[in-house]
């Protein structure tokens, strides 16, 4: 299997376990890799052929700025089986991050890493 990877979408949503965070939103990252067969795109140079990761980016874009659950697991979830819809994709990476976590004293970030295959 091929794959193409698209990363650093960066969004300001409102996903989040608490009710504040639901509010005020926050910013996200998201990173993927889609599974894809791109061997006929590689010889004819036809986008018909592969997945215009355009529409790959919309649907990250869209999840984020309007889905409202309070997981970051649910809203991976949702963005990654809303890519596996898209033709061309067999399998796809979903690896969102929440990039200032509201925990007390503490700096880092929290990642959801997921893969999931069609079919």
């Amino acid at each position: 299997m091929d794959f193409i990877e698209v990363t650093d979408i960066r969004c300001y949503g409102y996903t989040g376990y608490l009710a504040e965070e639901q509010v005020l939103g926050q910013w996200f990252e998201v990173d993927l890799i889609l599974g894809v067969d791109l061997k006929d795109a590689g010889t004819s140079d036809n986008l018909d052929d592969t997945v215009d990761y355009r529409q790959a980016i919309a649907i990250v874009k869209h999840h984020i700025t309007t889905t409202k659950v309070a997981l970051v697991e649910k809203l991976t979830e949702i963005i990654a089986q809303e890519l596996l819809t898209l033709s061309k994709v067999n399998q796809v990476r979903v690896k969102l991050t929440k990039l200032s976590p509201p925990i007390p004293d503490f700096g880092g970030k929290i990642t959801i890493d997921i893969t999931r295959t069609k079919g």
